[in-house]
């Protein structure tokens, strides 16, 4: 993209000068308003050299992991800002500034500092943005990216914030879902440990007072469980801790995270749970990246990184191929089996109408309700089931107790 460099006045009466990339001489004069500046003076810069590559290149890397960043929360409100400001119609520079005077915590300020600083140097939003690094990732500059070139900063930037609430909210919703199960099965888990090392030996003991020698398997299996525990919980731990450390290993190789991800889609309640959430994330995504004006491959493969599943994230890899060739981006998409008819259907509908992102868009609020769906099915199904492993281990429990007790009896009778 061709770079100017221009001589401007600010709304305060100071000078300013730098260079600004832009498609074209009246682009760029409508960037410098935009930033409420009024260009003096805006000549095509000469081509330059590449600069060369820095050989400190790990250094730079470690320095911008250690900028302050922020949450997505955070970062969602900041955008909805930014974007109500412009609305009303502020300058950029001047949005960034009357958000700045009102930001609070760590990462905030130092965030809009470093985008103050470099769009008052003439760079576009969506690459100062890429410049810092987390908590801006892919999706986001490339929203970033759609406004700068769309020239309506404001739209997009409300529909990325939209996109981040819509995140956050899922997350949410999944997490609440998640979260009475996980409480049961700790208490399980507690509750059968206290069983195993305390309760279980005591009600023993008069067996081996007794002299039985031989008992039942339910029960010689139960005490094995209560002495390993007991005498080597140490080892119990540190086997534990090795065998999350190697399993942590396994599936980081993209072969093994492959088949474990895929093998979560094929699991009864939490599989279909994972694919519906995957599939509203990938129409919410794409509708919106669509509706602002990034081509097709961009929005795909910005798309690809926010499924969180290799499973689905191959499949979009295959889909970018084919498409790459010119194909329609329906056809791979039925052909990977991971995503539904509706969605499908939906695709090919917007391609041949050419409205494929407003398709998206009220596909996406189906699959939203569809994913509510798949959440209230797995609270009410998964607790039931936990009841009934509780329920199992209480039974094996009690017959490991009563079967030596009636051995006991016989003996005494």
């Amino acid at each position: 993209m061709p770079r100017f460099e221009y001589q401007a006045v600010t709304p305060t009466g100071k000078s300013r000068s730098g260079s600004i990339e832009a498609s074209s001489r009246a682009d760029a004069m409508q960037q410098l308003l935009q930033r409420g500046e009024t260009a003096t003076s805006l000549m095509l810069a000469a081509k330059t050299a590449a600069p060369a590559i820095p050989t400190a290149s790990s250094r730079v890397v470690r320095q911008r992991r250690t900028r302050p960043t922020m949450k997505r929360a955070d970062v969602a409100t900041l955008i909805r800002e930014l974007a109500t400001a412009l609305e009303a119609g502020l300058p950029l520079v001047q949005a960034l500034h009357t958000i700045r005077r009102q930001a609070t915590g760590k990462g905030a300020p130092s965030v809009l500092d470093h985008l103050i600083e470099r769009v008052e140097a003439g760079e576009q939003l969506h690459k100062a943005a890429q410049d810092y690094g987390p908590p801006f990732d892919d999706l986001i500059v490339g929203m970033l990216r759609a406004a700068d070139a769309s020239g309506q900063t404001s739209v997009v930037l409300h529909q990325l914030a939209e996109l981040l609430d819509r995140s956050l909210e899922l997350r949410r919703e999944i997490v609440g879902a998640a979260f009475y199960p996980m409480i049961v099965l700790v208490l399980i888990v507690l509750s059968a440990t206290v069983l195993v090392t305390v309760l279980i030996p005591s009600l023993l003991e008069p067996l081996q007072a007794a002299g039985v020698t031989e008992l039942p398997m339910p029960t010689e299996i139960l005490l094995g469980i209560a002495d390993l525990i007991k005498n080597w919980w140490l080892a119990v731990i540190a086997a534990v801790i090795a065998a999350v450390a190697g399993w942590r290993f396994w599936v980081a190789a993209p072969e093994n995270r492959l088949k474990w991800d895929s093998m979560k889609l094929r699991l009864p309640l939490a599989g279909r749970l994972n694919r519906d959430v995957a599939v509203a994330r990938f129409t919410r995504t794409m509708g919106t990246l669509a509706a602002a004006g990034l081509p097709l491959l961009d929005c795909l493969r910005i798309t690809r990184d926010t499924l969180a599943n290799a499973a689905m994230m191959s499949a979009i890899d295959e889909v970018q191929a084919q498409v790459t060739q010119g194909k329609p981006l329906a056809d791979p998409l039925e052909r990977s089996g991971l995503f539904p008819p509706l969605l499908i259907q939906v695709v090919n509908l917007g391609e041949r109408s050419g409205r494929l992102e407003e398709m998206l868009g009220h596909a996406a609020t189906a699959f939203d309700r569809q994913v509510n769906a798949s959440i209230k099915v797995f609270t009410k199904a998964f607790p039931p089931l936990l009841i009934v492993i509780m329920a199992a281990l209480g039974g094996f429990v009690m017959v490991a107790i009563l079967l030596p007790l009636l051995d006991l009896q016989k003996i005494a009778g």
